[in-house]
């Protein structure tokens, strides 16, 4: 394994070529910092060195700086671990040395990484290099002195775009800001950079200093006229995240005050935004993601996963339709399977809406749509089952349909076929029970719509192999997919923990709360739409029959009242037939419909459980955790009965699966930053008021009763139906 740090080596033209190592991105850990340090002060004390030339190993520059440092600093809360580069290294060492440096970038430069380039005299990059300063996405800001920077590089409109969208333009982009001084094939990166650096040592090229320049900022009053906009942009988009506004106070410090003010301003925000609960949630979201590659007795075991290449799906609905969209664009063949002409047309239909979407939206280009179209095949019959690697089955919810489609599967298709199931509530074990091969039968539970939203729950029986569990998370990472493998019970994970959401919804509306306030707490909260919402979008027939579900499940924990019952008596389906909570017309934002309080009033007046017969009296916060703790609590069941490998898998479900706010960490994250104490007392309180719904687990109990986190793991003698 390469050594982690950083070389020098002095050519006989004599330019130092200083080389980052930390493979695979050649991440800023602490040596590579130190290292950094030490090989740049060398070369500019060394007599024989003319400048200096600062690459990365393995054609990548840098991928920024190290974030397991700021998630040891989210654990011990010591700052004193974050290392003073942005003026010790990037400003003393770099920009303000005496001869000149060059950046050679190559593959990507991203963050600290860029940052570093950015400090260069001068930039030079291959094709298709990656720029970007992503730092808001972890709810920090650039910190090496990149909100000065680049904005006297590229302009402060197109500084500002990059920064608070955390999204990367590619090095030719660069080359046309000014970003970039030149483009030049990847075998002469480093011939070119060193050339590049000795002309600017004999001055036949400009030796310029990034924070010194000015002719790209706009005059003054422009300046604040465009951060003004960018402020109000971001309120908008971006209401609960603090980076945004702190980066352009940040930047307009620098545009009022000059640049090296700037610099000091931005480490001690950057600093300060380090420890808030913004970036804690952030950096954990950004290493749960990664955990669910670990599965045990999966990933650990030697197994290779297999080369799937072609997967059947059985149902053209908009699940099958989503699903084998998502195939198709990762490179995958697929056969889509219907009852007769009719639906199967429909569901082509639907794939190729669903493609041309992505064109017209300029994420897709005509070339690979037609590509991918091209891999659809689509059939009536079994026929073509014969040399299928995968089946995924999306019919309706009917266990005895499934139980016959999943039996005819197993004389159709080849023994090595894993046979998937996209059922989001029904037991596996009662889907493959008339079959004979329990080992291939695995839960790839979907979320709609499925080509665009980024959770594969992975459900496993008892007796599913991990063959099958490692080819499905194979699968679901060739289609940009993140896969959590989950326990098999009513729900598996996210349905299971999040059932109890939409229903505490309605519990308060019965007690008296304004329906639309409901929503806009939520919202308010972080989530994209609030629960009334959501049913509308789903379709109360997709509601009720799962409410049916959970309720014969749990009948101890459920609240049902028959506020849907008298939606759909009166002509109500919910964004279906443009008539819900709220009204949808075509090319309008949804609102809330007023006409629909009569119904809620009658609701109420069946229910019967408003405290005395009069509405409750709650404030936001109280709404929010009425809301949110019964989840906390069914959380804490799945974590309890082993359905996830580890806390944090529910936590990134929970964000991919529910839109539940990245910010906030996840449910379980965000639970223990409220602390298990206050959650328990309040759900025992409102369980004596309100009944059974609130009632607290054992495990949350336990955990209180303890002051241990909820996410600490479970103990070892708990069973656990995710761990093989």
């Amino acid at each position: 394994m390469a050594k982690v740090g950083v070389t020098l080596e002095v050519g006989s033209d004599g330019v130092a070529v200083i080389t980052m190592r930390n493979p695979p991105v050649n991440a800023l850990a602490i040596p590579v910092l130190d290292g950094l340090q030490e090989k740049i002060g060398e070369a500019m004390r060394r007599n024989d060195v003319k400048a200096a030339v600062l690459i990365g190993q393995g054609g990548r520059f840098s991928g920024g700086f190290d974030i397991n440092v700021f998630a040891k600093i989210h654990q011990t809360g010591n700052l004193n671990l974050l290392p003073n580069v942005s003026i010790d290294l990037v400003v003393n060492t770099i920009e303000d040395s005496k001869k000149p440096v060059v950046a050679a970038v190559e593959g990507l430069a991203l963050g600290g990484g860029l940052e570093l380039a950015l400090a260069c005299n001068a930039r030079i990059a291959t094709s298709r290099t990656q720029l970007g300063l992503p730092e808001l996405s972890l709810g920090v800001i650039p910190g090496f002195g990149g909100t000065q920077r680049l904005p006297r590089l590229v302009g402060l409109p197109k500084a500002i775009s990059m920064m608070l969208s955390s999204k990367p333009i590619m090095s030719e982009e660069g080359k046309s800001l000014g970003l970039i001084d030149a483009i030049v094939p990847s075998g002469e990166l480093l011939k070119a950079s060193c050339l590049w650096a000795l002309e600017i040592a004999g001055r036949c090229k400009p030796w310029l200093r990034s924070l010194h320049r000015t002719d790209k900022l706009p005059p003054l009053s422009e300046g604040r006229k465009i951060l003004n906009n960018a402020r109000e942009q971001a309120k908008k988009t971006a209401k609960n995240l603090p980076q945004h506004q702190a980066c352009l106070d940040v930047i307009e410090e620098g545009i009022i005050h000059g640049g090296y003010s700037g610099i000091l301003r931005e480490d001690k925000v950057f600093r300060d935004l380090v420890l808030s609960d913004t970036s804690k949630g952030l950096v954990h979201v950004f290493f749960a993601q990664r955990a669910t590659s670990k599965v045990p007795n999966v990933t650990d075991s030697g197994l290779k996963p297999r080369i799937v290449k072609k997967v059947a799906v059985l149902g053209g609905g908009l699940m099958g339709s989503g699903i084998a969209t998502a195939l198709i664009l990762g490179n995958v063949n697929v056969v889509l399977k219907e009852i007769n002409n009719e639906y199967l047309l429909k569901g082509i239909k639907i794939i190729e809406a669903n493609v041309q979407g992505l064109v017209s939206k300029g994420k897709l280009t005509t070339v690979k749509a037609e590509k991918a179209l091209s891999m659809l095949k689509g059939v009536l019959d079994y026929s073509d089952f014969k040399d299928v690697d995968m089946v995924i089955e999306a019919v309706i919810e009917n266990v005895s349909l499934k139980q016959s489609i999943f039996s005819e599967l197993e004389k159709v298709c080849p023994l090595h076929c894993i046979l998937a199931t996209n059922t989001s509530s029904i037991d596996l074990n009662i889907v493959g029970a008339k079959t004979s091969s329990q080992d291939r039968i695995v839960g790839a539970h979907f979320f709609s719509p499925a080509h665009v939203m980024p959770l594969l729950e992975i459900v496993r029986t008892d007796r599913t192999s991990p063959q099958a569990i490692l080819d499905l998370m194979t699968v679901g990472k060739v289609i940009k997919k993140v896969p959590v493998v989950v326990g098999n019970c009513v729900g598996f994970a996210v349905n299971r923990a999040f059932f109890p959401y939409a229903q505490g919804a309605h519990m308060l509306i019965h007690l008296g709360v304004d329906v639309f306030r409901v929503d806009q707490v939520i919202t308010s909260f972080g989530f994209p739409i609030g629960p009334l919402q959501l049913a509308d979008v789903a379709g109360y027939g997709v509601s009720m029959a799962v409410r049916k579900i959970f309720a014969d499940a749990f009948p101890d924990r459920i609240f049902e009242g028959p506020l849907m019952e008298l939606l759909i008596k009166s002509g109500r389906y919910g964004k279906n037939n443009g008539k819900g909570f709220y009204i949808y017309e075509k090319g309008s934002r949804p609102r809330p419909d007023p006409s629909i309080l009569p119904i809620v009033e009658e609701s109420r007046r069946l229910a019967n459980i408003m405290p005395h017969g009069k509405p409750l009296s709650v404030s936001d916060q109280e709404i929010l955790e009425m809301i949110l703790f019964p989840v906390v609590n069914e959380s804490c069941r799945v974590l309890d009965e082993g359905v996830v490998v580890q806390a944090s898998d529910l936590d990134i479900a929970s964000v991919l699966g529910m839109s539940f706010p990245s910010y906030r960490g996840g449910i379980i994250f965000w639970a223990d930053m409220v602390g298990a104490d206050h959650i328990y007392k309040s759900l025992k309180k409102w369980s004596e008021l309100y009944g059974s719904f609130y009632k607290p687990s054992r495990f949350l109990e336990e955990r209180a009763s303890r002051g241990v986190p909820l996410s600490a793991p479970v103990s070892s003698s708990a069973a656990s139906r995710s761990r093989l």
